[in-house]
């Protein structure tokens, strides 16, 4: 059954207003919460862990790029998941749901402080936990979730721009891509940073559509 569209308004997704609050955030406070994190990670790792600054800079990269990967895979087969249960369908749609009803909220664009650090820190464990165990240092673990965590950045930045703003001629596509996904192939077109991964995995829309 096709759900309906809402081009304006927000989702109610508690009764309780902390709760519902908690749910909102603004751009520019989850880019004051990471970035010096991040940039924080990067100068200990090469000031305390003497990393080179070109390993730093391959490794940053490996790991901005790895992001697009699981972007992929989590629009896919996380946020879209078919629940059965009526808790698989209560989290489906406060972590995604919501935002194919009201594509337009802009408070919503971006995972909002509490979930997001709970989320990230668990992500900050794995990477260190394979550092240690593979070099002995934390450090590449360091490195790796800063890159990680920028190529998150870009993308929930550039899913912000899609829906708030016109696109730049450069990346119309990939404008035009998100907006099919929301308007009329909700199965195809999962990356929003990037179309590389629908592109190998056989799921951008038609190049020719009637829009």
């Amino acid at each position: 059954m096709e759900k309906t569209i809402h081009n304006k308004g927000q989702a109610r997704l508690f009764e309780h207003p902390v709760l519902e609050m908690l749910t909102k955030t603004r751009p520019w406070v989850i880019y004051c919460i990471y970035i010096p994190i991040c940039a924080f990670f990067i100068y200990y790792s090469y000031t305390r862990y003497h990393i080179s600054s070109l390993n730093i800079f391959i490794l940053f990269m490996v790991a901005g790029l790895s992001w697009t990967l699981v972007e992929y895979l989590a629009h896919r087969y996380l946020f879209h998941f078919e629940a059965k249960s009526a808790l698989g369908k209560r989290l489906v749609y406060l972590f995604h749901e919501n935002h194919h009803e009201y594509p337009r909220d802009t408070m919503r664009l971006f995972m909002p402080p509490v979930p997001s650090l709970i989320i990230s820190s668990v992500v900050f464990l794995v990477f260190a936990a394979l550092s240690w165990l593979l070099t002995h240092t934390i450090a590449y673990g360091l490195i790796y979730f800063s890159g990680f965590i920028i190529g998150y950045l870009i993308y929930v930045s550039m899913h912000y721009a899609i829906h708030a703003y016109a696109p730049p001629r450069f990346l119309k596509r990939l404008w035009r891509n998100h907006q099919l996904h929301h308007y009329k192939y909700p199965d195809k077109a999962f990356g929003v940073s990037s179309n590389f991964w629908d592109r190998v995995f056989g799921t951008l829309p038609p190049q020719k559509v009637n829009e």
